[in-house]
């Protein structure tokens, strides 16, 4: 049998919780010329605020070659109900960040099904603590 999780205080209310990576490439107008990055952060911010979601921002989350990434962290509730952080990548357009906003409002990760053109953006985050064999 797994170990049982309670989650008290805080954690067992914590909303979904939008991570923004704004490194070294996502959110750079060098590398991404043709997106409003500062739109998508103010309008994800927005949406937060009416929706009782959260967007946080971070440096970065490793996988440039797939910028803009965002992380959906599930809220507690989606926590318990089996649901886990799912990468995004490619997500500079209108359309995905409506996506998002509306799939974190309704609950995200455990308590929502994403929208299924959303879904074709899912990436694999990057594998900590690679290996590499020696000969």
């Amino acid at each position: 049998m797994p170990p049982r999780t309670i989650l008290t205080g805080a954690a067992r209310h914590q909303p979904c919780t939008l991570v923004v990576c704004r490194g070294c490439c996502c959110g750079n107008a060098r590398k991404l010329p043709g997106a409003d990055h500062a739109w998508q952060l103010e309008r994800l911010r927005a949406a937060a605020a009416e929706g009782g979601f959260q967007v946080r921002t971070t440096d970065c989350l490793g996988p440039c070659d797939q910028a803009n990434v965002i992380v959906v962290r599930p809220s507690a509730a989606g926590r318990r109900a089996g649901g886990r952080a799912t990468w995004i990548g490619f997500a500079m357009d209108d359309a995905s960040t409506e996506e998002l906003a509306e799939w974190a409002a309704a609950g995200g990760p455990g308590v929502a099904e994403p929208p299924v053109t959303l879904e074709l953006q899912f990436i694999s985050p990057p594998r900590e603590g690679k290996v590499r064999s020696r000969r």
